[in-house]
């Protein structure tokens, strides 16, 4: 199974100070999702995505990645796989040290995290690189914010330790 980790980093607080502010309330959707996921809750993990849009991403870097492996799988990863691939045990969520989280991070913590790509996106980014989108939320027509994207690989939510 493929194990993935996001990887966001408290003390990239600093960066808030980088472009626009995204909406509380897609902070407070990132911090459900990484709630779901810390505690293995399939239900509360399926309330904030949009998976038909997050397997269809997922999809496309699976077949990128094959591509770029010489590797051509006709129809790419089955719905299982993806699906696998897509559920809160693929989600990893750590402190700075790599040891698991016991409590979930806040929207306050979270939001320093997102930036705004475009009207109604925004992507929580790779604190360490500050380029890599680990994960991309969309505000939908009615429904709020959900996750529609996220990295197919190496994910690893990290937190800073509480002082």
């Amino acid at each position: 199974m493929l194990r993935k980790t996001l990887v966001l980093a408290l003390a990239a607080l600093s960066l808030a100070g980088c472009g626009g502010a995204a909406p509380k309330a897609a902070a407070e959707t990132a911090s459900r999702l990484l709630a779901a996921a810390l505690n293995n809750d399939r239900v509360a993990f399926e309330a904030e995505i949009d998976r038909a849009a997050v397997r269809d991403d997922v999809r496309r870097q699976v077949a990128e990645m094959a591509k770029g492996s010489a590797l051509d799988v006709d129809g790419g990863p089955s719905e299982f796989a993806l699906d696998r691939m897509i559920s809160p045990d693929a989600v990893r969520v750590v402190d700075s040290r790599g040891q698991r989280l016991t409590h979930a991070p806040s929207a306050n913590e979270v939001a320093p995290l997102l930036r705004p790509v475009g009207d109604r996106k925004v992507c929580l980014r790779d604190a360490e690189t500050r380029k890599d989108c680990l994960l991309t939320f969309a505000k939908g027509d009615g429904n709020g914010w959900r996750l529609v994207g996220m990295k197919a690989r190496d994910l690893q939510v990290q937190m800073a330790s509480a002082q």
